[in-house]
């Protein structure tokens, strides 16, 4: 429940973005950062397979993923997304685009706990994988 009281909380501060025209970066380099945010979440999203397309926070069937872009962070879909979204707040920088981001990146943390809450119950193997594995930055968190 909490999963998806998050998405919605997601979705919304995201679909203001879009809607005031602050979702897209203006310069090369804030365009190259969302590239390279929507390349990871197209790779983590390829890794992960058909299943990841599921808005709850429950882990769908199937195995652990560990593979691609999970070798070096244990959420690079999420990862991917604040990418292209900090390029976003930062390319706009008012107040509109500054608390829809940071609304946006609170619901991805909590969204990132209720799952990871829900795959360590399901996967006896996931705590040994988040000892090795960041959640978020390789080699720092």
């Amino acid at each position: 429940m909490v999963g998806w009281m998050a998405y919605l909380v997601l979705v919304a501060p995201v679909t203001v973005l879009v809607v005031t025209h602050r979702a897209l970066g203006t310069t090369p380099v804030a365009i190259g950062f969302q590239l390279a945010g929507l390349a990871l979440v197209v790779w983590a999203r390829l890794a992960f397979g058909w299943r990841s397309f599921y808005a709850g926070s429950s882990p769908t069937a199937g195995r652990l993923v560990t593979t691609g872009p999970y070798r070096f962070v244990r959420n690079p879909i999420y990862l991917g997304v604040l990418i292209a979204l900090g390029a976003a707040v930062a390319t706009h920088l008012d107040w509109t685009s500054i608390v829809c981001g940071t609304v946006a990146a609170g619901a991805i943390a909590v969204r990132i706990g209720s799952e990871e809450r829900h795959v360590a119950a399901r996967f006896p193997q996931y705590r040994d994988y988040a000892r090795k594995t960041r959640r978020l930055i390789p080699f720092v968190f």
